[in-house]
C-alpha cells in the first residue's frame, strides 16, 4: 500500500495461495489481487483433470531420470528407491511412476490409516522386492513421494539417532531422509528372509522444478497469464486463475479456502479414481490375488524362505489397504467440480 500497489499477481502454490488470501483480507479491497497456481506438486484445489502449471514438465523431466535408472538397474541387477517431491499429495509420484513403468510406486495417501508405522512401507517393498524375484527379476525402481515421511508415526523411528530432532527431543519428520530410512529398514527385513540386494536411495526435485518447460507448459502460462491480467483490468479480484476444459473459470478465493485450517485446500491424489486403480495394476507388489492362488502363494513363500502360514503371517496384512477391484461395467460420474469453482 505504500508503494501504491493497487493490482498484484501471486504466482505459486497453496502457501503462495494462502498468503494472496490474507493479504487481500488485509487490503480490505484497496489492492485487487489474483492467484496464479504453480506447482509441480500439483496440489491445488482445481478439478482433477486441471493440472497446475509446472505439474507436466516435471514429470517429464522425472520419467527420462526414471527411465535412465531403470536401464541402470536392470544391468546391475539393483534397486533404486527414487523420492519425488510432493509433500503432501503423490501427484507428481504416481504421475512419473505410471508414466515411466516403475516396479511400484508408493504415495502417502494409498495409507488410509495414519499416521502409518514403518514397517508397512518398509514391508510393502520387500514384498514388491520378492514378486519380482519370483518372477526372475532381481532389479527395480521403486518412486515413493517425499509425502511418505510425513505420515508415518515418529514412534516407530525412535531407534534412529540420527534423525534430527527439535528442541523438545521430538522427531523433525520434515529433515527426514526417506530413502536412506526406507533403504536401511528394507535391508534389514531382508537379512532376516536371508536374502540380500544392493539398494540406492536417490532424491529427484530440484532438477525437475528448474528444468525448461515443454511446450505444454509454455501455452497453459500464456493462458494462465493473459488471463490473470486481463481478469485485473476488468475489475476482478480475489480468485485463483484456471483454464477449465479450455475456457476461464476463476476460483474465488472463500472456495479455495479450507474452513479448517483456514489455508489453501489441498488436491489429494484420489485412491478411489479409475487413474490410480490402473497405476496399482502396473505396479509390481502383493495383492490379495497373490494370497487366493495357492501355486503362486508357495512361490513368494519360497522366495522369502517361509512356509506358506508364515508368510500369510507376514506380509497379507498388506491387503487391507488395497483399493476394490476395478469394475467398467458401473463407470463413476465424472467430477464436475468447475461448476462449483465458477464465480
Amino acid at each position: 500500500l505504500d508503494m501504491n500497489v493497487t493490482q498484484l499477481i501471486t504466482i505459486g502454490g497453496d502457501d503462495t495461495a494462502y498468503s494472496a488470501m490474507r493479504l487481500e483480507e488485509t487490503a480490505g479491497g484497496r489492492i485487487q489481487i489474483v492467484h496464479v497456481p504453480k506447482s509441480i506438486d500439483n496440489d491445488l484445489d482445481l478439478p482433477h483433470t486441471v493440472d497446475t502449471f509446472g505439474y507436466q514438465t516435471a514429470r517429464h523431466v522425472g520419467v527420462e531420470i526414471l527411465k535412465n535408472l531403470m536401464v541402470d538397474a536392470r544391468t546391475t541387477s539393483r534397486w533404486y528407491f527414487v523420492i519425488a517431491m510432493g509433500r503432501k499429495a503423490g501427484h507428481l509420484a504416481l504421475g512419473i511412476g505410471k508414466a515411466g513403468g516403475a516396479t511400484i510406486t508408493l504415495i502417502p495417501e494409498e495409507f488410509r490409516r495414519q499416521p502409518v508405522e514403518l514397517k508397512r512401507p518398509a514391508d510393502t517393498l520387500v514384498g514388491s522386492i520378492l514378486k519380482r524375484r519370483a518372477e526372475g527379476r532381481k532389479d527395480g525402481v521403486a518412486v515413493i513421494a517425499e509425502g511418505v515421511g510425513l505420515v508415518l508415526d515418529p514412534r516407530s523411528l525412535e531407534h534412529f539417532e540420527e534423525i534430527e530432532r527439535d528442541a523438545h527431543g521430538h522427531l523433525r519428520l520434515d529433515e527426514l531422509n526417506l530413502g536412506e530410512l526406507l533403504k536401511r529398514e528394507v535391508h534389514s527385513r531382508l537379512k532376516a528372509l536371508g536374502l540380500k540386494t544392493t539398494i540406492v536411495a536417490k532424491n529427484i526435485g530440484y532438477e525437475l522444478r528448474c528444468a525448461d518447460p515443454i511446450p505444454f507448459d509454455m501455452e497453459y502460462t500464456r493462458d494462465l497469464g493473459y488471463c490473470a491480467a486481463r481478469y485485473l483490468i476488468e475489475g476482478g479480484n480475489a480468485a485463483m486463475v484456471s483454464i477449465q476444459a479450455g475456457h476461464f473459470v476463476p476460483v474465488p478465493f472463500d472456495r479455495l479456502r479450507d474452513p479448517e485450517t483456514g489455508r489453501a485446500r489441498v488436491r489429494m491424489v484420489s485412491i478411489e479414481s479409475t487413474r490410480y486403480a490402473i497405476a496399482r495394476r502396473y505396479m509390481i507388489r502383493l495383492r490379495r490375488d497373490d494370497f487366493r492362488d495357492p501355486q503362486h502363494l508357495a512361490k513368494l513363500a519360497a522366495e522369502a524362505g517361509a512356509t506358506v502360514a508364515e508368510f500369510r503371517r507376514q506380509f497379507e496384512y498388506l491387503t487391507d489397504d488395497e483399493p476394490p477391484p476395478l469394475d467398467l461395467t458401473a463407470p463413476a460420474e465424472p467430477e464436475s467440480r468447475a461448476a462449483v469453482t465458477g464465480p
